[in-house]
């Protein structure tokens, strides 16, 4: 563990926020098995993170009640039931736009079915982010997801956006814009309720 993991994770426990720091997905499902149990209710939010590193297949074939919204055969009401069930969800677990290096929180959202429930609601919060997550401020950690994780999440999503085609975020005010909730989360009044886990690959938009 570098000098900067020790020291954003002595950051994040000041804002009474948990860090964690693994070095691949095995050892970041270990740690997952130690804070959700066996009958847990789990939500999650979408996140590319999740994906790569086995998260949703271990919820999925683990022994949970796991609101899965990334079923092919879902509807969009029952996308909209498993929003509101998260706010009620043992665990909440998601991906992160951006961490700054004085242990804060940066994410944005189209709808504000992911942010929502990191705010309030579920009993934890695990959110895993690469490396390639971590900058040195505020502003950093705006620029880095409006300029390189927005574009790329809005051509996942195949939206018409203008910066699916520039590249860019030039802050349209297009139909489809995912960039509608800017939420940066600088503490929290339950001590260790948002654990951060840093793992340390490249991981995600």
């Amino acid at each position: 563990m570098t000098e900067t993991i020790q020291n954003l994770i002595l950051e994040l426990n000041q804002n009474n926020m948990s860090g964690y720091f693994v070095e691949d997905n095995n050892e970041l499902i270990d740690l997952l098995s130690r804070f959700i149990k066996p009958g847990d209710t789990v939500g999650c939010g979408d996140s590319v993170t999740l994906e790569e590193t086995g998260v949703l297949d271990f919820l999925r074939n683990g022994n949970f009640n796991f609101y899965d919204k990334h079923r092919t055969d879902i509807t969009s009401e029952e996308k909209r039931e498993i929003y509101i069930k998260n706010f009620s969800a043992d665990t909440f677990i998601t991906g992160a736009n951006a961490i700054t290096l004085d242990g804060k929180l940066f994410n944005i959202d189209g709808n504000g079915s992911r942010v929502a429930p990191i705010l309030y609601g579920p009993k934890q919060v695990l959110v895993v982010a690469g490396i390639n997550k971590l900058v040195n401020t505020v502003e950093d950690a705006v620029k880095r997801t409006r300029q390189i994780a927005a574009p790329l999440d809005a051509k996942r999503l195949e939206k018409n956006t203008p910066c699916t085609k520039l590249d860019k975020c030039i802050d349209c005010r297009h139909k489809e814009r995912i960039c509608n909730d800017f939420v940066l989360i600088t503490g929290q009044f339950i001590k260790d309720r948002i654990k951060v886990i840093i793992v340390n690959q490249t991981l995600g938009y």
